[in-house]
């Protein structure tokens, strides 16, 4: 008995190597967090741009962690965040948390902590401070699902000072950007 099969015209690639997929998400612009915690051995900080919200009823959050990240490790091992949504004028944040190899929390001038313990950035343009609810792995990250617990964010038309801060900070393209009035295109 002889089968014939009919070859496929487009054969599935076994998967998408690395720089393809950072080529296809390089023009994929995001907005910039910097997420800060304390399992108790100190506080650790992380940009990312992964940040994003899931639900409003309960409040959720996600990000992702790379396993190369220094602040990893405890941050798997904390019960509570802070993820700071930064604006264009926190640009120096976003780079602190991006930058390997240093002491974050050196400058005790830019950061406290809260009264619950957890260290945050009081200049950061609004943050969210939540209790981890979940924790997938994901390859060579985790993904962190986030309940909010508290948040601080400038009411809009306040004064002109939060005006200023509400531009939000946006990665693409590896580099950093502002969101304002001339980048509206509708």
């Amino acid at each position: 008995m002889t089968t014939n099969l009919v070859p496929n015209p487009h054969p599935e690639p076994e998967t998408v190597s690395p720089d393809d997929f950072k080529a296809a998400f390089r023009n994929h612009p995001a907005g910039v967090a910097v997420i800060t915690a304390d399992a108790g051995d100190g506080p650790v900080a992380l940009t990312a741009t992964s940040v994003f919200s899931v639900s409003v009823a309960p409040p959720l959050l996600v990000f992702s962690i790379s396993e190369l990240s220094s602040s990893t490790p405890t941050i798997r091992r904390a019960d509570t965040v802070v993820v700071h949504l930064l604006g264009a004028d926190q640009l120096d944040i976003a780079k602190l948390g991006a930058t390997s190899g240093i002491d974050r929390f050196a400058d005790t001038s830019i950061w406290k902590r809260l009264p619950t313990g957890e260290p945050y950035f009081p200049a950061a343009h609004a943050w969210i401070r939540g209790r981890i609810v979940n924790k997938m792995e994901a390859g060579g990250s985790t993904v962190v699902a986030v309940q909010a617990l508290e948040t601080h964010a400038p009411v809009p038309g306040a004064d002109e000072a939060d005006a200023a801060q509400a531009h939000p900070l946006v990665y693409h393209n590896r580099t950093w950007h502002r969101l304002d009035e001339n980048s509206k295109i509708s």
